[in-house]
């Protein structure tokens, strides 16, 4: 068995294709075939059948040596950041992913502290969606995922970062916002930019349902799932949205927004850095946790 043999399996099983496998390893096709077909007549068994002629799956067979790749390339990456420990040095990889939002509003300053301190580590930074975060996690292609705590399983490791609260969002000098609370009543008033009807969007789904139990008429003008564009139609005066907010975030004063609390509808979350249980951390993979939570965090 080469090692090689054991990456491109490895890829192939995780991007589901042997094309993309091969643009993800810089091999041809043909020779990444060949190099799995010589690993099942050595091991003497199929590891995938086709669906199609597209679709790959994972033969039984196939599921075991996945668990097994798996754990041999995330020991590989143990086994090379150890070695650098001993060597003193700072050098390794960091991976993590987070909401556009998030990477926009709150990272800069802590990545330009980060790689001031580790210009040896090579960062790699993903702007993906909150359920995505989480599945590169338990995956293990991340180091560190950023979501709101509340979305995150129970079998994984959460480090609470930034409090926030879901506000009514509305231009400055809307009528609602002079107001001391606002009401449901009030919000079904006034046309209404909500993200798609998705199982992903709990928001909407629960806005819709109080609504429906009011009796409530409401005119959506517009789907959204991105809230910086959401904010932006709604400075604009199409309508009004709600967003999650951290309090006093200097961008946010920047903007003709009001931001209005609905902790009556919304009980407050957190930003939370989400990692596996199982995850021993390097010296510099800590020291990026360290940066962002400040004294908080002691590992």
């Amino acid at each position: 068995m080469e090692w090689q043999q054991v990456i491109g399996f490895y890829q192939i099983a995780k991007l589901g294709s042997f094309t993309k496998a091969a643009e993800a390893t810089f091999r041809t096709q043909p020779a990444l075939s060949q190099q799995i077909k010589a690993l099942e007549e050595e091991l003497d068994c199929h590891l995938f059948e086709r669906i199609g002629k597209r679709k790959l799956k994972l033969t039984s067979a196939g599921e075991r040596f996945l668990t097994f790749a798996e754990s041999i390339l995330e020991n590989y990456d143990s086994l090379r950041e150890d070695l650098n420990e001993l060597k003193g040095s700072q050098k390794g990889r960091l991976k993590i992913a987070a909401p556009f939002t998030t990477l926009y509003h709150l990272f800069p300053e802590v990545l330009k502290e980060y790689t001031k301190a580790f210009p040896q580590v090579e960062l790699t930074i993903l702007d993906r969606s909150q359920q995505t975060v989480i599945e590169l996690v338990k995956s293990g292609d991340i180091d560190f995922g950023f979501t709101v705590e509340s979305e995150v399983p129970g079998d994984l490791a959460t480090l609470r970062w930034k409090k926030v609260e879901t506000a009514l969002m509305t231009p400055l000098g809307h009528p609602l916002a002079t107001g001391k609370r606002v009401t449901l009543r009030q919000i079904a008033k006034y046309p209404l930019i909500l993200p798609p009807k998705d199982l992903r969007f709990t928001c909407r789904r629960m806005l819709e349902e109080r609504f429906q139990k009011l009796g409530l008429d409401y005119q959506i003008v517009m789907e959204s799932s991105n809230v910086e564009m959401t904010s932006l139609y709604v400075e604009m005066g199409l309508g009004i949205s709600f967003a999650t907010v951290v309090r006093d975030l200097p961008a946010l004063k920047q903007r003709k927004l009001e931001f209005l609390p609905m902790d009556q509808l919304f009980k407050p979350d957190y930003i939370a850095a989400v990692m596996r249980k199982d995850k021993t951390l390097a010296s510099y993979k800590s020291s990026f946790i360290k940066i962002l939570l400040g004294n908080q965090f002691c590992h």
